[in-house]
């Protein structure tokens, strides 16, 4: 019996991994987007929701390219927010594992940084493209994608910037 079961449960991931779609994509992502930015004596090292806007092509099993919108939200701490965003490009590396993908992907991120006081407005501006990494796993069923990532922004003037998120993803034909 054990055997039927574990046979059944093989031909089904087999299935599912054939049944995958390669192509082009999109999907958005929700979760937690961290930053810690200092300028002189004043510092943001907060978290607030983020999201982020997904386009990609999977030419290959094991390889894809993919862009985001990425918003940080506005963290928020005392007086002092930052707001943060950017557009990213990954190149992504793949391992599919039956139905499921483990990735990791490197890039870039040009960004937008406003560091703000509050009553008072902007106190100091940042924008360029610094580099970006990541890993995750996703779960593919037919063109349905359901991952779960790690990405972190070396963003210039910032300390530290990150994403933990789920999402969706939708593969076209």
């Amino acid at each position: 019996m054990r055997k039927a079961i574990l046979a059944t449960a093989l031909l089904l991931a087999s299935t599912a991994s054939m049944a995958a779609d390669n192509g082009i994509y999109l999907g958005a992502s929700l979760g937690d987007a961290g930053v810690d930015i200092s300028q002189g004596l004043v510092q943001v090292d907060e978290s607030d929701t983020g999201f982020k806007i997904i386009a990609g092509i999977r030419p290959l099993d094991w390889f894809g390219i993919e862009a985001s919108y990425v918003n940080f939200g506005e963290p928020e701490q005392g007086n002092f927010s930052v707001k943060t965003d950017g557009i990213s490009g990954f190149g992504v590396f793949f391992l599919p594992v039956g139905p499921v993908d483990v990735f990791a992907k490197g890039g870039v991120i040009s960004f937008d940084t406003d560091f703000r006081r509050k009553n008072v407005g902007s106190f100091f501006k940042d924008d360029g493209t610094d580099f970006a990494y990541g890993v995750g796993v996703q779960f593919r069923l037919l063109s349905l994608g359901i991952r779960a990532e790690y990405e972190k922004f070396d963003i210039d003037n910032v300390k530290d910037a990150n994403m933990l998120s789920l999402g969706v993803t939708y593969t076209f034909l």
